[in-house]
């Protein structure tokens, strides 16, 4: 490979890298062609990014970008492919499906490391964590439900009031009557 052909990968990684939030390293060298193209099949129909790429070509793209990924660097052994979606716990929940669908004993692809929104996370003990990140727009639901809530509740309770004092006061006038 030449020079100019490694810029231009290491250039490609770099724009991939800074375009989104977050991004996986995982290792998928002991896959066969047809779970390799199992994963890459689903990979596309998730909407996950999925680049192979050589280790050294990937730590001059982490070296290019803005922020402190010398933590990532020692996890970059053996054969790496890089992992990118909008959606940052997206990559792990198709880890874990693909290995789960695989069978009992499947450890490919296996998380090294990732890197979302500032945070690093290394080894594959980290999956678990990954997947049930929420997105962006789903804390933000939850913080509005959670501001809602006690705003429902005091308007339920000023229109239950409301009706049992119209009633109390509907009573008394035809009483009165």
């Amino acid at each position: 490979m030449t020079r100019e052909e490694k810029n231009q990968i290491i250039d490609e990684l770099v724009a991939t890298l800074s375009q989104y939030n977050g991004f996986y390293i995982t290792d998928i060298e002991t896959l066969n062609s047809e779970k390799t193209s199992k994963l890459r099949r689903l990979c596309f129909n998730k909407q996950v990014g999925l680049k192979v790429a050589k280790n050294s070509l990937i730590k001059k793209a982490l070296e290019k970008i803005e922020g402190d990924y010398s933590q990532l660097i020692p996890t970059l052994k053996g054969s790496s492919a890089i992992m990118v979606s909008e959606t940052a716990s997206l990559p792990a929940k198709l880890i874990k499906d693909f290995l789960k669908d695989s069978g009992k004993g499947a450890t490919k692809p296996a998380l090294k490391s990732a890197y979302i929104d500032g945070a690093i996370f290394i080894g594959e003990n980290q999956l678990d964590v990954l997947a049930s990140l929420k997105s962006k727009n789903e804390l933000i639901g939850d913080v509005i439900g959670l501001l809602q809530s006690p705003a429902k509740s005091v308007i339920s309770g000023l229109k239950g009031q409301g009706g049992k004092i119209a009633g109390i006061l509907k009573t008394l006038e035809e009483r009165a009557a």
